[in-house]
């Protein structure tokens, strides 16, 4: 078991100087332009691509970093650079981990490279869990699938939303309701090939921000899989949901289902990605402060001006903190026993979303333009409250986790 610490190691700093200029080079000066075009930037992930950051063995190695500390460093260097861009680099992740933590060896080694392409196509996988009416409440879920044994084939019915990558991916994991008496603890991970029949793009969504990443709904109408594409494979499912139903029985302990499991390894990364955005809202503030003159001196000699930058960046470095210990004990298979992940990614999220409205503050009339980035940068952090669990979910976890009571 790696020691927590807070110091990053000579290789690990030369990967984020190596993100960071990247981050510096591509993606911003790409970053309005996609943003106002609400398209998937295909040249700039290529362009990651090429230089090995949209890769399989980039994120492994990032994934397995004995310290926790890689998924965490490289998702705030990219999304400082800026955060709709960022997610359609990064957005691939979320399958992957869904097929990392739910799959056999031989799923992750068959899938998860079709979910990235090479440099010269690059592809782009999408994790759907949402529903129209089935958001934070999981149980709700209505996508259904339905074994049918003589042909050892998995047949799914119904609508998912709010899917990055959503329809336009070549790899789809879905998750669906197998045992509706189990309620949220009835629901399996599926993989759908690319090409399966059955599966199409819904609506696609116009959004506040994150515009350069696609997200929309995907249609399943009798999609059929082979019975090799349930992840995890169907004696696991079958041990699984027998456990839950004695458990049940019994009024027992909480069985996790794929999604949650999916979410929990995923939040403290989603927790980076909003230190990245709001360590670069508060950069431009900065540096707009110390140049920017009002009555004969720099705007930053007002303390007006000054305690808010000093609450911003104490702020993101108390974020990063707690994203960085929930990391660290994810690898090293420390227990959330106080729903450390939760808790990243609740202050970090709400981080966000507080320093860049200071930043368009401090920056007065031009922070609410589009020629200075705080205002894209604002936008983009009110999804990090949103997604994964919104921030009132967040604090539910947070609160049944240290009380053991069945909140509401």
């Amino acid at each position: 078991m790696a020691e927590f610490t807070m110091e990053l190691n000579d290789e690990q700093k030369e990967v984020r100087d190596w993100l960071h200029g990247f981050a510096a080079d591509v993606i911003r000066p790409a970053a309005a332009e996609w943003d106002e075009r609400e398209e998937t930037p295909w040249p700039v992930i290529q362009e990651a691509a090429k230089v090995g950051i949209y890769s399989l063995d980039f994120y492994a190695q990032q994934y397995f970093d004995p310290t926790g500390l890689g998924i965490p460093m490289a998702m705030e260097e990219l999304f400082w650079g800026d955060a709709g861009i960022a997610l359609s680099i990064v957005g691939t992740g979320l399958a992957a981990v869904g097929v990392l933590a739910n799959g056999t060896e031989e799923q992750i080694g068959t899938w998860i490279p079709q979910m990235y392409g090479d440099a010269n196509d690059v592809k782009v996988a999408a994790f759907c869990s949402s529903e129209p009416d089935a958001g934070s409440d999981v149980a709700s879920m209505r996508t259904r699938a339905v074994y049918d044994q003589a042909k050892d084939e998995w047949v799914l019915n119904g609508t998912k939303t709010w899917a990055t990558n959503g329809g336009i991916a070549n790899v789809h994991v879905v998750v669906a309701v197998v045992d509706p008496e189990l309620g949220s603890k009835g629901h399996a991970s599926f993989i759908i090939p690319p090409g399966t029949p059955g599966l199409s793009q819904g609506q696609k969504f116009k959004k506040h921000g994150i515009r350069a990443s696609h997200t929309a709904e995907v249609v399943l109408e009798d999609v059929r899989v082979p019975g090799s594409c349930l992840l995890g494979g169907k004696e696991k499912l079958d041990e699984r949901f027998a456990r839950a139903r004695e458990r049940a029985k019994a009024g027992g302990e909480r069985v996790k289902n794929a999604a949650m499991a999916t979410f929990e390894a995923s939040r403290p990364a989603v927790g980076a990605m909003a230190v990245g955005t709001a360590r670069a809202a508060y950069e431009v503030a900065l540096d707009y402060a110390k140049t920017r003159e009002q009555f004969g001196r720099p705007i930053i000699d007002n303390q007006g001006v000054a305690f808010q930058l000093a609450d911003m960046r104490t702020q993101i470095d108390a974020a990063r903190l707690l994203v960085w210990r929930a990391s660290w004990m994810a690898v090293n298979g420390k227990p959330f026993t106080a729903a450390e992940g939760s808790m990243s990614k609740l202050f970090a999220s709400e981080t966000a979303k507080k320093v860049t409205a200071q930043a368009v503050q401090i920056l007065g009339g031009n922070g609410y333009t589009r020629e200075y980035p705080v205002e894209r940068m604002h936008r983009d952090s009110a999804i990090y409250t949103i997604f994964e669990g919104t921030s009132e979910i967040q604090r539910l976890v947070i609160a049944r986790t240290l009380s053991g009571m069945p909140i509401r």
